[in-house]
């Protein structure tokens, strides 16, 4: 039988290069389909079911629309909640490089990945949409054409028709400048990240042509509107605070602020040698101030603990210790009435200096707080709407050296009064009494001689302390932690500093005698006996501590609200206060 006769080498087998084509050609071919499921899928999530307009829908409706359409998404394997976006440079520092670019100039060989809020959509066309991206306290232009895509025209158009007002997206993209300076990034692809479910308020925002950081001019301790807020509610902005935060970017600044006051107070301590520590929230004694506490039960060692009221007396513990400049900034928690300038819960600044006194402090309390507005606000002056944003701001000037008034003598030369020496009687508290009844003063009971006291100063002395004021050398009776004075029998080295009316920092030559502070705490029971539930209360625990020596010590403590509230030009603490404490809804 004849073997047949063998093919041609090239009919056999095919050569590399053929190989290499033909798996390039499947390759391709597999691409092109998996565009065009992809494609598929988008169409059918884009038209169906048709959405209503935004501007038509209530609130309810828009929020069934968007649930709606992000379970069309998940039934076609999109995931709208991508688990990362790769961020090449924050809003800022896109634009603190490209701020110079020149209108209408583009760089596009420079890629670029952003991520952000939107907070403001137009569209020019079907093949041209604008937004507003925010991020970082900044906003940025993003001008998305069809012609830059990586899409086609009709899923294009189609795809940003489903990004809404509040969605965060990513994209990547070149940096440029439009037509009318606008500094933006024109994006090859755009992703929701996480899409906002709930229709924002209506506002407009201003575009800003030369790209700055914000859309609002206000700096602090410069006069701030917010009427141009678009979230006004006061009920809303403080239970919702990050709807506030994303919707009004003044009140950003004023968090902002906030956090560089910390800084600034941190640093400066640092730099004094001050070491920064932390102690209990939690307490067995509600003790270092005149208030009244919150009171909560330690399940584990069964007893009654008290949220601290100050931080005061374990501070003074360290010192013992043996850490000769300490501080802490923390939070403290007072059971008492709320209105414009208290909350039940705020921050204090705490520090105690070893082998100093009140005069030191004075001093220091000084540099550190006209340093800290002037580096703020670029200005010793600030300006601020004490009486509510319908008055007229009144500027308060910190330029040193600030006021210094004498509390008995500065009192009895107002009032035309001759206190007393011995303020511990009943005499003294009967000419207390009849003083205010005189001027018309109203002393909430127990009429205390501390509480009528300082009603009185609060009346004669603290209203003319606008600018930066220390009202000095109290009256033994008013602190019981407080040194007595080395040369005026019966007052303390102490001072408050006043600031627009409001005390703003209280400290003192601290008592280092176990004895004198025993005695001190058993007169503040007389208060108690008398019901004053803020009087002092005997801590065993701390004059043990004073047992062990307390070197010579002088402390202080700084509001860090209230130093807000001015900074920020705020009449509410509320508006410094991230979630302050609210009455439930309903």
């Amino acid at each position: 039988m004849a073997e047949p006769e063998p093919e041609p080498a090239s009919s056999q087998t095919l050569s590399n290069n053929a190989l290499k084509r033909e798996r390039r050609a499947r390759d391709r071919q597999a691409r092109e389909e998996e565009k065009m499921k992809l494609s598929r899928n988008r169409t059918t999530v884009n038209q169906r079911p048709p959405m209503a307009n935004d501007d038509a829908v209530d609130p309810a409706q828009y929020l069934r629309n968007r649930i709606q359409r992000l379970a069309l998404q998940k039934e076609s394997g999109l995931n709208p909640y991508p688990h990362k976006f790769e961020v090449s440079m924050s809003v800022i520092e896109f634009i603190d490089e490209f701020r110079s670019l020149h209108i209408g100039e583009h760089i596009e060989n420079t890629e670029i990945s952003l991520a952000g809020r939107v907070l403001n959509k137009r569209s020019s066309s079907s093949k041209l949409y604008f937004y507003d991206l925010h991020g970082d306290g900044a906003k940025i232009q993003v001008m998305a054409e069809a012609r830059h895509s990586d899409m086609d025209e009709n899923e294009f158009a189609k795809y940003h028709s489903g990004v809404k007002r509040g969605d965060i997206v990513g994209l990547c993209g070149f940096p440029g400048k439009s037509k009318r300076g606008e500094l933006s990034i024109f994006p090859r692809s755009l992703v929701v990240l996480a899409p906002c479910l709930h229709m924002l308020p209506k506002h407009t925002i201003t575009s800003n042509s030369a790209g700055a950081q914000s859309n609002h001019s206000w700096t602090p301790g410069t006069t701030r509107n917010p009427e141009s807020y678009a979230l006004r509610d006061q009920e809303t902005r403080y239970r919702q605070r990050y709807l506030d935060l994303m919707l009004n970017p003044e009140v950003q600044k004023i968090f902002r602020t906030r956090a560089k006051i910390i800084s600034y107070c941190r640093n400066f301590l640092d730099n004094l040698g001050f070491i920064e520590v932390e102690t209990p929230a939690m307490t067995m004694t509600a003790g270092g101030a005149a208030a009244r506490p919150f009171i909560t039960h330690h399940n584990e060692l069964d007893m009654k603990l008290y949220m601290r009221i100050s931080l005061e007396l374990y501070l003074k513990k360290l010192v013992i210790g043996g850490f000769d400049r300490v501080y802490e900034i923390g939070r403290v928690f007072r059971n008492e009435g709320m209105d414009l300038t208290h909350l039940p819960e705020f921050t204090m600044c705490e520090f105690y200096m070893a082998y100093a006194d009140y005069n030191d402090l004075m001093d220091l309390i000084e540099k550190l707080l006209s340093g800290m507005v002037k580096e703020l606000t670029g200005s010793y002056k600030i300006k601020y709407h004490g009486n509510g944003f319908d008055s007229e701001p009144i500027e308060i000037d910190f330029t040193p050296p600030f006021r210094r008034i004498d509390l008995i003598e500065e009192l009895e030369s107002r009032a035309n009064l001759c206190i007393p020496k011995d303020l511990s009687t009943e005499t003294a508290n009967r000419f207390l009494l009849e003083a205010c009844e005189k001027f018309d003063i109203k002393c909430p009971a127990p009429p205390t001689t501390t509480r009528l006291l300082d009603k009185l100063v609060g009346h004669f002395l603290e209203e003319t302390c606008i600018n930066p004021t220390f009202i000095i050398n109290h009256p033994e009776i008013m602190n019981p932690l407080a040194k007595w004075h080395r040369s005026k029998p019966g007052l303390t080295e102490r001072f408050e500093l006043f600031v627009n009316k409001r005390e703003l920092c209280d400290a003192y030559t601290e008592l280092n005698d176990p004895e004198v502070q025993r005695q001190r705490f058993a007169e503040q029971l007389k208060d108690r006996q008398m019901g004053d539930e803020e009087a002092m209360v005997l801590d065993e625990s701390f004059c043990t501590a004073l047992e062990y020596g307390l070197p010579p010590t002088a402390g202080l403590g700084v509001g860090i609200d209230r130093l807000a509230m001015l900074l920020t030009d705020s009449p509410n603490v509320k508006e410094v206060t991230l979630f302050p404490a609210m009455k439930p809804q309903g």
